[in-house]
């Protein structure tokens, strides 16, 4: 097969091959019409553009690292799928790690990553909070974080889900519910999100006139030494009132949906539950769980758009913070 040149697509295109590139480059001015025709040209013909030489001219790789530190997890896995699609539209291909939450390994790929001399990185840490200093991360890298706080701010941008609020209304619809004494599930583990959904259900209670205490509120579950069935039968005969359960993720709360029930707790009747990050279980298990939805499909677009904007305007002041809201979605789990 003839290998097109850019000259040809310009020709077959009725523009010329200054507006080709710019239309390639996504840089430039042209119209919409005009992009679309030459992109039109460029899918017919099978035009591959010779991204070496792109490279070495524009000092690019236009590749983009991602570390996440757990795949198999529904929000992880969702955002990180939407920011490689996303990428792969504007002209840059990604390389997803796993890091299984291991400092080493996160440590190990970000030096791999960047010898590889990639524009960008979008950095979703397994630590509480990201420490570029302790990576040794060179500071000519732009880098995003997501859902996993950065201890130095002025090196990059933090972008999250909203979880405050999530937590705060999860419980608010808890009390509306007809719950008189709620309490929370959580994994022993820290992180950013878990902080801030801990502090959203603190604060809900004590809107309604309940002061938080530790043994009575709050389970802290490790997988290693103690299994659910056992924690919630410890709940149980310390506060026999417990009505309600605001689990810290989905996954606590699908466990909980099969174990109250042996326990003679049925759902929604005698214990309510909801969740955190609306998984595709929560609409076909039984009840239905009701749970928070974080907006994968926004967080995705700011980041790269921020990512994006850092590589190409280095130095450009950028807000540092941006909140991404969630919203409650209720399901049979909670409904009187």
């Amino acid at each position: 097969m003839k290998k097109i040149s850019i000259k040809e697509i310009a020709h077959l295109s009725g523009v010329s091959v200054a507006t080709v590139s710019r239309v390639i480059n996504d840089n430039g001015r042209f119209s919409e019409e005009t992009r679309k025709r030459v992109l039109e040209v460029i899918k017919e013909t099978g035009y591959q553009m010779n991204y070496s030489a792109k490279s070495l001219r524009m000092n690019r790789s236009f590749s983009v690292g991602i570390l996440v530190p757990d795949i198999s997890n529904y929000f992880f896995s969702d955002v990180v799928q939407k920011i490689e699609e996303i990428l792969f539209d504007k002209g840059y291909s990604t390389i997803i790690c796993n890091t299984a939450r291991n400092t080493d390994k996160e440590i190990a790929y970000l030096q791999m990553l960047e010898s590889k001399i990639v524009d960008g990185l979008v950095i979703i840490s397994g630590a509480e909070k990201f420490d570029s200093e302790k990576a040794h991360l060179n500071r000519a890298t732009p880098y995003i974080c997501i859902d996993r706080e950065p201890i130095q701010h002025s090196d990059t941008v933090f972008i999250s889900s909203n979880h405050y609020q999530g937590a705060f209304e999860a419980t608010e619809e808890l009390f509306k519910s007809g719950s008189k004494s709620p309490i929370i599930v959580h994994y022993d583990r820290e992180s950013t999100s878990s902080t801030e959904r801990k502090k959203g259900f603190r604060d809900a209670l004590r809107k309604n006139n309940i002061i938080f205490n530790e043994q009575q509120h709050e389970l802290v579950f490790n997988k290693e030494e103690i299994t659910i069935t056992k924690l919630l039968k410890q709940a149980f005969s310390i506060n026999p009132e417990i009505d309600a359960i605001f689990a810290i993720n989905d996954n606590i709360a699908l466990d909980l949906l099969e174990i109250l029930p042996t326990l003679k707790k049925p759902i929604p009747s005698k214990v309510k539950v909801i969740g955190f990050d609306n998984t595709p279980m929560a609409r076909y298990c039984y009840p239905k769980l009701s749970s928070v939805k974080q907006n994968t499909k926004k967080i995705a677009e700011i980041t790269v758009d921020t990512l994006i904007d850092k590589i190409e305007h280095p130095g450009k002041e950028i807000p540092p913070l941006n909140l991404v809201p969630v919203e409650l979605v209720i399901r049979d789990s909670t409904k009187n």
